[in-house]
């Protein structure tokens, strides 16, 4: 029996969908039944080629470096001439460690190139087709730092905070044009982006204690939210950043 949640005939991209917390989404919109394409550098693992086509599904995989500007447009051009795009889920991202003071500006570039840069260029590539046909859902990814600022992440964090109010300036924009916006801002999850976090055993401790659940997020713990952004039952789910964080902003 299909449910408000059930995304059968959809097409979600997703960028950086082969690996993390990606990864989660990718297998979360595959059980709810949507076909993924991914957009990332690397190559889908096998494992998730072999999920897909167990629940009757396909992934498809198209190789980009989101510090590139035109290699975005040409990417999205080959997408949409090969898929109705549903859904676009922007989550691949990147960071840099200096003290603010230190922070190379070439670093700074690259990460709001990656973080910021590209998630507009995207949402305005798959976003134009959903607003000519009146329907459409994106889910762009915030962070923890959408809120605070972190400790020597300055750049990443001014990205995050930027993303979160791109989508409450695209949701302004769209909302009354049939096209969904809005965000999942993850708390600390076990992931590579955080390995130097998870590798100090003082600053581990410190962020694990002031966590309310318990414990650190996983990939599958932020596939849920993004299918339910994703689909009909969040048909009225306009312009939110949705912290899905163990209850850390509680605190």
């Amino acid at each position: 029996m299909s449910t408000p949640f059930d995304l059968t005939g959809r097409t979600a991209v997703v960028t950086g969908g082969g690996r993390g917390l990606g990864r989660g989404i990718s297998e979360a919109l595959l059980a709810a039944g949507a076909d993924v394409v991914v957009l990332s550098r690397g190559a889908v693992p096998d494992e998730l080629t072999a999920y897909a086509a167990g629940l009757g599904r396909t992934v498809s995989h198209y190789a980009l470096d989101l510090g590139d500007g035109d290699a975005i447009a040409a990417t999205a051009e080959r997408v949409l001439a090969d898929h109705r795009v549903d859904v676009l889920v922007n989550n691949a991202g990147t960071q840099d460690r200096h003290p603010a003071v230190d922070f190379p500006l070439d670093a700074w570039d690259r990460v709001i190139d990656v973080n910021l840069r590209a998630v507009f260029q995207l949402c305005q590539l798959f976003g134009r087709p959903m607003l000519e046909r009146g329907e459409g859902k994106v889910v762009n990814l915030a962070s923890l730092l959408s809120f605070q600022g972190g400790i020597t992440v300055p750049a990443y964090a001014a990205s995050k905070g930027a993303v979160a109010q791109l989508t409450k300036a695209l949701c302004n924009e769209w909302a009354g044009k049939g096209v969904n916006v809005n965000a999942v801002a993850p708390g600390y999850m076990a992931t590579d982006m955080n390995e130097a976090l998870l590798a100090d055993p003082v600053r581990l401790e410190q962020l694990s204690v002031r966590i309310p659940a318990g414990r650190w997020g996983t990939p599958q713990d932020m596939g849920g939210v993004v299918v339910f952004l994703a689909s009909d039952a969040a048909a009225y789910v306009h312009g939110q950043v949705v912290a899905v964080d163990g209850g850390w902003l509680a605190r």
